[in-house]
């Protein structure tokens, strides 16, 4: 059964997405594409109790600009921080970079530090999870780079963010894709994607290891040979 719904914006939201703060009960965070004022990437705190959600009176700008497919992820190790990782179409010319920044929850208000650049080519369909010690793993497609799937290791200072080096986990045009790190395996995630260069688009997997701030992969396993879209994935924990 569910409560009744409890609006966390007035305006035109476009891809939400939303996850708990693993130290903080009853928090969460969401952020989405706000469609009515030129695409803004925003995020709101709720907090949850009993039956009903409440949520903080401001809605953070994270990125002043047009915004597609946030995702985020907490760091379970340290209370109230996160990162968001979204494709920036619109803030300071840019067109479509893969942008990441961090994000800080203080009660119900939610505050960011400056944005970064991870990828300067077209990037779409961007993924991100926490992998270990204050580090993250971003996968995305790069336009950029014939639409390759590749990956990327971002390490998290006080409130900034900065990156290794990327590397190709598909070598051929990729489509959606999600990424989730093994709790119970240090550095070590798993990428689920839509391999867009077959036909139909099967569903391929690979696995990552993360050695400092450098990612490499594993062979691809085909676990799906129909068409494959809008791959999701989450490890156990237990």
């Amino acid at each position: 059964s569910f409560s009744a719904p409890t609006e966390f914006t007035s305006s035109d939201a476009e891809y939400i997405e939303i996850a708990f703060d693993p130290n903080n009960a009853n928090k969460c965070v969401i952020c989405y594409r706000d469609a009515a004022q030129s695409g803004y990437g925003k995020a709101i705190v709720g907090t949850v109790s009993g039956t009903s959600i409440s949520f903080g009176t401001m809605e953070a700008h994270f990125n002043a600009g047009s915004t597609n497919r946030p995702s985020l992820a907490w760091d379970p190790d340290n209370s109230g921080k996160l990162v968001i990782a979204y494709s920036d179409l619109g803030n300071s010319g840019n067109s479509g970079q893969g942008t990441a920044v961090v994000g800080t929850v203080s009660g119900t208000s939610i505050s960011f530090g400056s944005e970064v650049i991870f990828c300067t080519g077209e990037t779409q369909q961007t993924a991100i999870t926490f992998n270990s010690s204050n580090t993250y793993v971003i996968t995305y497609r790069n336009e950029g780079n014939s639409n390759y799937g590749e990956g990327i290791v971002g390490t998290v200072s006080g409130t900034s963010i900065s990156f290794g080096t990327a590397s190709v986990f598909n070598s051929a045009s990729t489509a959606t894709n999600q990424v989730a790190a093994d709790p119970n395996t240090a550095n070590t995630v798993v990428v689920a994607y839509s391999n867009a260069a077959t036909n139909p688009s099967t569903g391929g997997a690979a696995v990552g290891t993360v050695s400092g701030t450098s990612i490499s992969w594993g062979s691809e396993q085909q676990f799906a040979s129909t068409e494959t879209d809008w791959v999701r994935m989450a490890f156990d924990p237990n």
